[in-house]
């Protein structure tokens, strides 16, 4: 793909309006609404979901367009997009990122198809009706981030097993009830440390600037490691918080495994490639003329867990066999 033709899906809107550019149009569009920063044309998760579309023989430029409306993390900016993709009569809409922009697009239409890619439990959150019949207009792919927690603070306190206290960073604008038994990221990271009487502090961002005061009072209250709950802001500011954690010596498990390849100590999370090329395929099924009610939300089936063994001898950890042996990767 040329980078010309990936601007709109990177770039937002151009100088004249996206309507009038959609009458000139034969192809089918796709409207991507995303809660975060435009990616770079080669990133994982672009490259994931049109490997997807391609898949069901769905090539940009050949027999398909893209329009994106990318948040930057500003939430509040989503229903306005969402109703910009809506006045453009995009075929499809493929809400990603957190579940905000899928809330946004349910909002805007009941007829235009949308799949997501997305970490909450949409029935929790009263998107879909089921998992298997999702009804309405809207399928997609979930990996149930905040179930996937509890299993981040097994592996940090198997890999520092003398931590008591941990940390907790969580976005509020992006919290809720979101998980497949209707519990909060905070509550269920109490159950999980409770198995080892620990207790967590939690420390609230809504954007990367917050990221230095979240740890600073973290530090303040003494924890013995941390981990990130799972949320797009978290990746799209990954080299700033993996430095934090470097500079204050936290243990530290994120959830994108890209934040260990830079420097973070561990990572775990279901395979996000692997959902939104499933995401993708959806969307070319639902070109092909499928229904959205017709096909189940879809399940992580692939986990990632990764290990720096560089930034463990940093912080004079000994990884224990148990945890190397488990690793999907481990980085020397």
């Amino acid at each position: 793909m040329k980078r010309r033709e990936f601007i709109p899906l990177l770039g937002g809107a151009a100088s004249w309006p996206l309507a009038a550019r959609a009458q000139q149009r034969t192809l089918p569009v796709i409207g991507i609404l995303g809660s975060t920063m435009a990616p770079e044309p080669n990133a994982p998760g672009v490259s994931a979901f049109m490997q997807g579309l391609k898949d069901i023989g769905f090539v940009e430029g050949q027999n398909m367009a893209i329009e994106a409306r990318w948040a930057n993390n500003q939430y509040d900016r989503l229903p306005a997009m969402a109703a910009e993709l809506v006045r453009a009569r995009v075929a499809l809409i493929y809400a990603v990122g957190n579940y905000l922009p899928t809330r946004a697009a349910k909002n805007a239409t009941s007829t235009i198809p949308i799949v997501f890619a997305m970490g909450a439990d949409p029935v929790q959150l009263g998107i879909v009706d089921g998992l298997s019949r999702p009804g309405g207009n809207i399928t997609g792919v979930t990996n149930l981030a905040s179930d996937q927690l509890q299993k981040r603070l097994q592996l940090l306190h198997d890999a520092v097993p003398t931590a008591k206290v941990f940390g907790l960073i969580i976005n509020p604008d992006n919290f809720g009830r979101t998980s497949s038994g209707g519990r909060t990221p905070v509550e269920l990271a109490r159950d999980a440390v409770s198995g080892w009487r620990g207790t967590i502090e939690v420390a609230q961002t809504r954007t990367v600037g917050d990221y230095d005061a979240a740890f600073a009072s973290l530090a303040e209250r003494r924890i013995n490691a941390l981990a990130t709950s799972s949320e797009a802001l978290f990746g799209s500011g990954q080299e700033r918080l993996v430095a934090l954690a470097a500079r204050y010596a936290i243990p530290t498990i994120f959830a994108a495994p890209s934040s260990t390849k830079i420097g973070g100590l561990m990572s775990y999370s279901a395979a996000a490639s692997d959902n939104t090329r499933q995401a993708g395929r959806y969307a070319g099924r639902i070109l092909k003329g499928e229904k959205p009610a017709d096909l189940p939300v879809l399940l992580p089936t692939k986990f990632e867990f990764a290990i720096n063994l560089k930034t463990a001898r940093t912080l004079g950890l000994t990884v224990p066999p148990q945890l190397l042996a488990i690793a999907d990767e481990v980085i020397e």
